[in-house]
This record gives C-alpha cells, structure tokens and sequence, in this order.
C-alpha cells in the first residue's frame, strides 16, 4: 500500500513500485508459515472437540493477520533493500516462537514457560515490527491519525490476548475461564480483523496488484503443500510400517483430491482475480476488493485446506500397518467432518470468492457444497479408503463440471494471462540484452 505522494522516503527503505513481485525473502518468511500450518494441523489433530476446533481455528485467524501484515509490508516497500531485511528476519524469528507456542496458546503447561503468555508477546513483537516499518516511511506525514491508525490495533489485540493469558487462570470454575479467555481472543481477532474494514477510507491503496496477487496465490499453495506433507508423514509411517497397496491407493486418492482443489482454484479463479484487481483503477474500490477478496476470503481457503489435512493427518499409517483390516478402519467422525467439511468449507471460499471478484455464482462448487454435506453421513460407517475414494471422486467431478461451465471464461483469462506473461518475458530479455 502507497504512503502520501510526496512523503519524502527515510533512508534505508526504498518503496515499491506497480510492477513489482515476489522477492525470495518474502519465499523464505513463508518457511516459518510451513511450519506454522503444521502446527495448527498438529494442535487440531491432538483435541478433536468442538472446542478443540474452536481454539484451533482462533489460532489460525491470528496467524493468517500475522501473515497478512508481511504481505502488506511488501507490497509498500522492497523488503530486500536497504534495512527492511533485518527487520524481516527479526520478525521471522518471532514468528517461529510463535508458531512454537501455538499448541500452547490456550493452555499453559506446568515445566516450562507460560504459554499464552509466550505467544501474545510473539505476536505483539510480529505486529509491531511490521507496522514499525510504516511508522517510519510516514514519520513526516502531518495527519496523526495516518501516523498512529496501524498502531492501535496492535496494542488493543495485544491486550486482550495478554489478559486472556492471565486473567481467566484466576477463575476456578473452568467454565468461566473458557468463556473469558474465548471472549477476550474474539475481541482481539475482532479489533484486528475490523481494523480492515477502514483501509478504503484512509487514502490507502494497493501498490502492485501483481505483488498482492501472488503473494496469497502463493500461500495458498504453501497450505496445499501441508496438506501432502500431512498425508505421508504420519508418525512413525516412513520409517516404521511396511508399504503396501492400500498404502499406495490412499496416497494415490490424497494426491487425486489435492490437485483438484489446486486447480479449482490456480487454474482459472486467481488468474481472474488478479486481472480484476488490475483493471480496478479508483484507489479505495482496489483497496477495497484486495481485502475482501484477499485479505478475509483467502483465509477460508486457508481454513478449508487445514481442515483437510486435519483429516488425511496419520491416515497413510493406519493403511500401512498389518493389524489393519484391507480398506482400513472406519474414519473417526472428527476426522470424517474435517475431511469432507475442510474440502466443502474450500469450495464455499471458492464460491464466495467469484461472487465478490466476478459478480457470477459457481453453482458446479455450490452443488458440490451441498451434496459432501449430504455425503457425510453416508461414507461415516465406510472404510477409510472407500470414504476417501468417495471424497476424490465428488471433488474430481466438480472440478470437471465448474470447469466445463467455465469454459468461456476460462479460455479468454488464461489467453490474457499467455499475453502478459509473454510481453513481459520478451521485455526482460531486451533489458538483458543491453545490459548484462
């Protein structure tokens, strides 16, 4: 996002430009999300209740705005440049602490460091090196309320997570602890996710919708990639159990599930996307749509994807081991809604996402909505691998169908796309050309 025209720049940072992508810095800060991802899937396998879930997904909302002010950061400024470098890494290293203390957010264990204590501070640490970044580019800008506007959030989020981490262990009914603590990260998620809400009254825009674009393209597939690493590394599979066919067939299934939630999503959607959000000229309307498109829907994505691997979590090792009946043990009916909701809650993202961005309802992803929801209860008594082979089919076939219905659309974004991609390699080339 753009500072006033005007603002003379501080020395050290150096601001971003319409054109610009991606850095390999901005790749390596996603590492530490990997292992974040890994983290919630973990933290939601270990306590599959509601309020397991419940907590799980608070953490994950949090972790996705930790997210999120990286990518802003770098859609503002070069964070390869000058000293945005060092407070990236700063920032990374908070970041792992936090993803480390995940587990623990909600409950602190006795040995060792409080935990919810361990991650307000991280987050508070994430937060505020990012915005610190902003305080200093508009350090000259008159406005106060541009001046101290990111701040606030922060600090009023970072409150009531540190109160969460005190205050409900005074309780001694465990009842009202839960409810305290789930009131006060409501209330921080509530400030931070609202915050959003009056970036398009504050003269703010996106920089380069080429950047923002890709920078949640690419985070979405950093939770796919999660979701395959969850799928063969169950513990003690790969170096423990023998391999054998039903092995291979759920592997095959996974596999057959996960490329088709990639290309409901890479094949054609975030092309479009990003096309519209480069055709959105006025500041605010960009402003606008970045947000709800990327910053809040993004995020139901993310959500759906975690929720599958939730449920293809330690599914490989079942399979391997010889105790096992041929076709597996009927899915656990946590792992059963994890596997089919986390697949249906990512297809309503899709839904919601074309509606916001194209203004048209996939009804092909709709009607898939509708009939895994129908299916739970059917594949419930199943074995693993019939409910898996079922799952893989349904998303198969609602692959082929929303993409056959998008045919047209399909054919003029990815002809649109060929052309850009091809006018800026053939102008990479000549720059080359004349000097290197």
């Amino acid at each position: 996002m753009e500072s006033v025209r005007g603002t003379p720049w501080p020395r050290g940072v150096q601001p971003s430009a319409p054109g610009s992508r991606a850095t390999r810095l901005e790749l390596f800060y996603d590492l530490v999300f990997v292992f974040a991802f890994l983290n919630v899937t973990t933290a939601l396998a270990g306590n599959p209740t509601a309020r397991g879930l419940t907590q799980g997904l608070l953490v994950l909302a949090l972790l996705w705005w930790a997210w999120t002010g990286f990518a802003v950061l770098g859609n503002l400024v070069r964070t390869d440049q000058g000293v945005v470098p060092f407070v990236g890494f700063a920032a990374t290293a908070a970041a792992f602490v936090f993803a480390l203390a995940m587990p623990k957010a909600f409950r602190d264990l006795p040995g060792g460091l409080p935990g919810p204590l361990v991650f307000a501070v991280c987050y508070f640490v994430i937060r505020v090196s990012q915005v610190a970044v902003f305080g200093w580019m508009v350090r000259y800008e008159r406005s106060r309320f541009r001046r101290f506007l990111p701040v606030v959030p922060v600090l009023a989020a970072t409150g009531f997570l540190l109160v969460a981490a005190v205050l409900p262990q005074r309780f001694a009914d465990d009842r009202v602890e839960q409810v305290v603590r789930l009131a006060l990260w409501l209330a921080a998620i509530g400030v931070e996710y609202g915050s959003g809400l009056v970036l398009p009254g504050t003269g703010w825009t996106v920089l380069s919708a080429g950047h923002w674009a890709e920078r949640h393209v690419l985070i979405v597939l950093v939770a796919l990639g999660e979701t395959i690493i969850a799928l063969g590394i169950g513990p003690g599979f790969t170096t423990g159990l023998s391999l054998s066919w039903p092995v291979i067939i759920a592997a095959l299934l996974g596999i057959a599930v996960v490329a088709a939630l990639w290309w409901a999503y890479f094949d054609t959607l975030a092309l479009a996307c990003e096309q519209a959000l480069h055709r959105t000229r006025d500041p605010g309307t960009r402003a606008a749509l970045a947000r709800d498109a990327y910053t809040y829907l993004h995020l139901v994505l993310v959500a759906g994807i975690i929720l599958l691997a939730l449920g293809l979590k330690g599914l490989l090792e079942e399979g391997a081991d010889p105790s096992t009946p041929t076709g597996g043990l009927p899915l656990p009916g946590s792992d059963q809604l994890a596997l089919y909701g986390g697949v249906a809650l990512y297809l309503l993202g899709l839904v919601a996402l074309g509606r916001r961005v194209l203004g048209t309802v996939r009804w092909p992803s709709v009607a898939a909505v509708v009939l895994l929801a129908a299916l739970v209860p059917v594949a419930a008594p199943l074995p693993e691998l019939l409910a898996l082979s079922v799952l893989a089919v349904a998303t198969v076939a609602t692959v082929v169908g929303q993409t056959v219905v998008d045919a047209p659309l399909r054919r003029d974004v990815r002809e649109v796309a060929l052309r850009e991609q091809l006018a800026s390699e053939a102008e990479q080339t000549a720059w080359r050309r004349h000097h290197l």
